[in-house]
């Protein structure tokens, strides 16, 4: 049993049991959150394929950690003008345990 949901812009495909790292989400460890944008869901022995949304489908998960991801460098430049410029940015994320997919 697989399903496809979205959140933050971005497709994950998630299964019971598999732990995912997905977009900051508001809540805390331990917290059980509901995502109810599924687009694709396969029970076993149908797939669903919903248009955009799979109606009455919910995937169950739990918060397991708040993190911030590895720091990049972004550096800039404009060859020849002595510009340059360096930043760093690290992405926050919401690891998370996928408890169970319904199907009402």
């Amino acid at each position: 049993m697989y399903a496809i949901i979205e959140t933050g812009g971005k497709q994950y495909k998630v299964s019971p049991g598999e732990i995912v790292r997905v977009e900051r989400l508001a809540g805390e460890p331990g917290q059980e959150l509901t995502m109810e944008k599924v687009l694709v869901l396969n029970d076993g022995t149908s797939l669903h394929v919903g248009r955009p949304y799979v109606s009455g489908a919910q995937v169950v998960a739990r918060v397991v950690e708040q993190g911030r991801g590895k720091k990049i460098r972004v550096f800039k430049k404009k060859r020849r003008k002595g510009y340059h410029k360096t930043q760093g940015h690290r992405q926050e994320f919401t690891g998370l345990k996928i408890v169970e997919i319904r199907l009402q």
